[in-house]
């Protein structure tokens, strides 16, 4: 008779995590939409403590962890990490931001700034694939380079949209530039992410890596309420400022693969 034994679920991390990340959020929310009153730094610092308990949560499960703390021993892994959340945080922020600033400043119906954005996902649907061709032959790192560059571009001529925009002429042009750099880092991104761990960690680090993208576009959206906030003719130019800091984001993205992603890493 055989006996088959299995991990429990790591219960513990799951809600540390989850009180962390939610308390961080609240905080960053309450202060970037109402100023840094002390519940909102309350509630940051509060959601610190509860992730440093996580931390060290995981540190003591060892590789039973959900978020092995043995992967950040790998440079390659922690500047993956650090790309995708850099770039997903400024890809979340564009997927609030925009349609806002289109339904609110220039008079688009829901649906018209929903359509706005429709070129991104078929753009990235069409071009990843050459672009995983691509990184099969030159390996990850130089589309993990090239592509979050690209996207910090396209933010930077998402700086035209305002209140008197043209879709052709200043949105279009934003949009399409952004779905290029998207598409040149998606596909590399989950190759490199699965070659710069060990076989026993793929799984571990493919959901981490998961995780960490949906967590760097809800940390961005916490910190957008104060272009939220703003009405009336300073709204481009909230929208504007926000524009740049996505660029900067990506360029730190870019930054990340160009120093940590080793050198000779292969598919």
């Amino acid at each position: 008779e055989r006996q088959e034994e299995s991990d429990p679920l790591d219960s513990a991390g799951a809600l540390l995590a989850t009180l962390g990340l939610g308390l961080t959020t609240w905080g960053l929310t309450e202060g970037s939409a109402h100023g840094w009153s002390l519940f909102a730094v309350a509630l940051m610092a509060a959601g610190w403590v509860f992730l440093i308990a996580f931390v060290w949560a995981e540190h003591r499960r060892g590789d039973r962890a959900m978020m092995p703390l043995v992967l950040f021993g790998s440079p390659s892994f922690v500047g993956l990490t650090l790309l995708t959340f850099l770039l997903y945080g400024a890809l979340g922020g564009l997927f609030v931001l925009v349609p806002f600033v289109l339904i609110t400043a220039g008079g688009y119906s829901a649906t018209q700034a929903g359509a706005a954005l429709l070129p991104l996902p078929l753009v990235i649907a069409v071009a990843s694939p050459l672009a995983g061709a691509f990184a099969a032959k030159t390996g990850p790192r130089w589309p993990l380079i090239i592509g979050p560059f690209v996207v910090a571009l396209g933010f930077l001529l998402a700086m035209r949209i305002g209140a008197a925009q043209s879709y052709w002429r200043d949105v279009l042009p934003a949009i399409i530039v952004i779905a290029f750099g998207m598409a040149g880092a998606v596909a590399p991104l989950t190759t490199a992410v699965l070659m710069s761990v060990d076989e026993h960690h793929v799984g571990a680090a493919s959901g981490l890596n998961s995780a960490v993208a949906r967590t760097g576009g809800l940390v961005t959206t916490a910190l957008i309420g104060g272009v939220l906030a703003t009405m009336g003719s300073s709204l481009p130019t909230a929208f504007g400022i926000a524009s740049v800091c996505a660029a900067m984001l990506c360029i730190g993205a870019s930054l990340s693969a160009f120093l940590l992603i080793a050198r000779d890493a292969k598919p």
